[in-house]
């Protein structure tokens, strides 16, 4: 039986990564190994970002057995392949207006949508943006309409 775990990230610049992440989320890292791997512990969920050059820019700090299989283990192959957004990071919050207007004061977000709604089986508010590496990110939350869309 398989459990929550987490989900990587494969980041082209970690730093630039983290400090969006820590601005995004409100959190600062919950464990780091050098600058090849983050975590941040959102509620049941672990983020991780995974330094994509880190292993190639550091041979002799990363030790590895088995045979190394190009389509999942070439993290600088990853870091440079357009990011087609078929992965979308959901995440909620209690206040999607005041979340919104937080997140767009930040100037951290690419490709930030207005607060958008959809009817599919039920109300849903939501908006979206992409971080450094064009990884989609949608937050949703309550929300009450004043008039007009934003």
């Amino acid at each position: 039986m398989l459990e929550t775990g987490s989900i990587y990230l494969v980041v082209r610049d970690f730093d630039q990564s983290v400090s969006f992440y820590k601005q995004l989320l409100e959190k600062n890292v919950s464990a780091q190994n050098k600058t090849r791997f983050a975590i941040f512990n959102v509620g049941s969920l672990w983020l991780c970002l995974l330094n994509g050059k880190f292993d190639a820019e550091h041979p002799d700090q990363v030790e590895h057995a088995g045979e190394f299989n190009p389509l999942f283990d070439d993290f600088v192959a990853v870091t440079e392949k357009q990011n087609s957004g078929k992965i979308v990071i959901n995440l909620g919050t209690p206040d999607l207006r005041k979340e919104y207007e937080r997140v767009r004061e930040l100037h951290i977000a690419s490709d930030m949508t207005e607060i958008r709604y959809i009817n599919a089986g039920r109300p849903y508010w939501f908006f979206c943006l992409r971080d450094p590496d064009g990884n989609v990110i949608e937050i949703t939350g309550g929300y009450t309409p004043e008039g007009d869309l934003l």
